[in-house]
């Protein structure tokens, strides 16, 4: 595998492995006030274009996302309050049934200004600027240091002295952690992006000693 190809493998697995291991941070992303899907909402109402959102939901979703647009865009034409109402029921509607779409739980509207942790932030920026290296640079630079730390971890347990059970189990979870590590990172890339984040689960299972 070309190095160039491998880099941005590795940095498209280490994403989906964040993300699954942090949840809270990865599934807040699209359920964010200031997050696309929300983002797609506004400009939807402002310009009462509601193509703007359908991107966002799956094909069997796309009748009662017009359904609902239209009477926002009515009900929004009363007053301000009603205005924010139903923008608000609309936001939560629209978020709800995307993540439904992505088998995500909703779990209500999330507040702007959230730490979504370094690499959503730089894969949303790396797409506005039409260039990945600074992310591919990020994510297979931590990638690396979360290799050298786990070995660093093993090399250092290794020593342990036979009658020291203690230190042992030490090293053996030490050296597990390792294999799940590295079989987790090895299984994304060998799938080449393909593989849904979540089906990496089998990896650490494979990893067990």
């Amino acid at each position: 595998m070309p190095v160039d190809h491998f880099a941005r493998s590795l940095s498209v697995f280490t994403i989906g492995f964040v993300l699954l291991m942090t949840p809270a941070k990865v599934f807040g992303h699209c359920d964010g006030m200031d997050g696309p899907v929300v983002q797609a909402a506004q400009r939807a109402l402002a310009k009462g274009d509601v193509n703007l959102v359908l991107i966002w939901v799956q094909a069997n979703d796309e009748a009662t996302i017009r359904q609902v647009f239209v009477k926002t865009m009515a009900v929004r034409k009363l007053n301000s309050e009603a205005r924010e109402l139903a923008d608000l029921y609309f936001f939560e509607t629209l978020v709800r049934i995307h993540r439904a779409g992505e088998g995500a739980p909703y779990t209500g509207l999330k507040p702007a200004g959230r730490d979504l942790g370094p690499a959503i932030p730089a894969a949303d920026r790396a797409i506005e600027a039409g260039s990945v290296d600074h992310l591919v640079t990020l994510i297979t630079s931590e990638s690396a240091n979360g290799i050298r730390e786990r070995f660093q971890k093993v090399a250092d347990a290794k020593t342990f002295k036979p009658e020291d059970v203690s230190a042992g189990r030490g090293y053996v979870k030490a050296y597990v952690d390792f294999l799940h590590y590295v079989e987790g990172l090895h299984r994304f890339v060998q799938a080449s992006g393909h593989q849904h984040p979540a089906d990496t689960d089998g990896a650490a299972k494979h990893a067990e000693p």
